[in-house]
């Protein structure tokens, strides 16, 4: 694949044509339709995405808690990194937004270029972890922010069995 024509995405900002030129072989374009589960939350993990038009909202299902919104992918973003950092299954999952366009590439595939080429490699793992540093914040917000909701209904509905005697 001509990468040239997506150099203007974030990911690719500051590498050269070469650079452009190695990794196009392990590229290819995909489109969803709004409303597509790109993946689910525990589903095998092989292909990381960069948006590149539409939008993708990233879904996160705690075990005791409900669903919630992690993020929303807008044109430039990344997401599927677990795929990027070899782990086996998808830690969230992801549906299309609107109509979307993405780039795709296996996560062993990104790993092989970062092995294969130090210098190439050490720019994507940069892009990378600023994106996993940037979601992990965000997604421990949500869950602060759940836990001290929780602890009000609890603390509200205990307040309510009160009789209202003080002993």
């Amino acid at each position: 694949m001509d990468l040239k024509a997506y150099s203007s995405l974030a990911f690719f900002n500051g590498l050269s044509a070469a650079d452009l030129e190695v990794l196009g072989p392990y590229f290819w374009s995909k489109r969803y339709v709004a409303g597509t589960v790109i993946f689910e939350q525990g589903e095998r993990a092989d292909i990381v995405y960069l948006m590149v038009s539409g939008g993708v909202t990233i879904r996160y299902k705690p075990l005791d808690g409900p669903p919630m919104i992690v993020t929303h992918i807008q044109p430039g973003g990344i997401f599927g990194w677990s795929a990027a950092i070899g782990n086996q299954n998808y830690t969230s999952g992801a549906v299309c937004s609107m109509d979307s366009e993405v780039l795709c590439i296996r996560g062993a595939d990104l790993r092989y270029l970062c092995e294969t080429n130090p210098h190439l490699g050490n720019l994507l793992l940069e892009r990378l972890s600023s994106v996993v540093a940037e979601r992990k914040l965000k997604r421990q917000q949500e869950v602060s922010l759940l836990i001290t909701q929780g602890m009000r209904q609890i603390y509200c509905s205990e307040g309510d069995k009160d009789d209202g005697s003080k002993n």
